[in-house]
């Protein structure tokens, strides 16, 4: 393994503690090897720690994570739209017109694998304007589990995929159910890419009734929000229509009432950079 292509990466504090806590632990054994239970037993949780940090999607203790736009987007009066797990050919299409209609942006965290079986829908989404990131290759929940190389094998596969399909290359990541752990991190630092999960999340996948994930995604709306919602994988309503599709107009009317913009991930980003 060539760790010198991760020599800028920065762990962050909880990282480093636990490093030091693990070689003290260990250090300590070896002067007085009596102690080693309680040596085990401190390990044991520093390790449940880090677990729990990467199984908790909006935790940034194990690595730099976008819950919310910068401050600079918010006071510009901006917001977020996430559409995960597409392109799907049943229901992005629909999700691009209604997009259109309001002069809103999203950002569609799409499957590299859906993204080559769908080109040109892939393609059409950013030809509207909208942005095209990296949500794995494949979708696969035993991403939490990778060591490194795993970690490089699915992103960089999805980047290239990506990449080929749009012609852009993503600058966010998003693992599945935002699921990760610690040796992600290095990763995107290698890869130059940035997580980002989200502020407000309306489980669309789970639930049919359009109302009440509406009122998840507009609980204490405000500007720098980064809400999710689903174009595939994703629940219907009573009369078999994508829970989405009679969200999304509700939720953008809300949005222009509340004097927001809807822009990119990556929109923010470059304002950021360069304001």
């Amino acid at each position: 393994m060539n760790f010198s292509a991760y020599r800028d990466w920065q762990p962050t504090p909880l990282i480093k503690a636990s490093f030091w806590l693990t070689a003290a632990a260990l250090l300590a054994v070896v002067i007085r090897p009596g102690i080693w239970p309680w040596a085990l037993a401190l390990i044991i949780a520093d390790h449940l720690l880090l677990t729990f940090a990467g199984l908790w999607p909006r935790c940034d203790w194990v690595g730099s994570n976008w819950t919310s736009l910068p401050p600079t987007s918010a006071a510009r009066g901006e917001i977020a739209i996430t559409i995960d797990d597409g392109p799907d050919p049943d229901v992005t299409p629909t999700v691009l017109d209604i997009l259109d209609r309001y002069g809103a942006k999203a950002t569609f965290f799409c499957i590299a694998a859906k993204a080559q079986r769908y080109p040109d829908l892939c393609r059409d989404i950013v030809k509207r304007g909208h942005a095209v990131e990296n949500h794995s290759m494949h979708h696969r929940y035993h991403l939490p589990f990778l060591l490194l190389n795993g970690w490089l094998a699915e992103l960089n596969a999805a980047q290239g995929a990506l990449t080929e399909v749009t012609g852009s290359r993503p600058r966010f990541f998003r693992p599945p159910v935002g699921l990760r752990n610690p040796l992600l991190d290095p990763v995107l630092k290698r890869l130059g890419l940035q997580l980002a999960s989200w502020t407000r999340r309306g489980f669309d996948t789970i639930d049919s009734n359009p109302q009440v994930v509406l009122a998840k995604l507009l609980k204490d709306l405000k500007a720098g929000d980064i809400l999710l919602l689903h174009d595939s994988n994703v629940a219907r309503t009573s009369s078999g229509q994508p829970v989405i599709l009679a969200v999304l107009p509700a939720l953008l009317d809300a949005i222009t009432a509340a004097n927001l913009q809807p822009v990119t991930l990556s929109e923010s980003l470059d304002r950021c950079q360069n304001p």
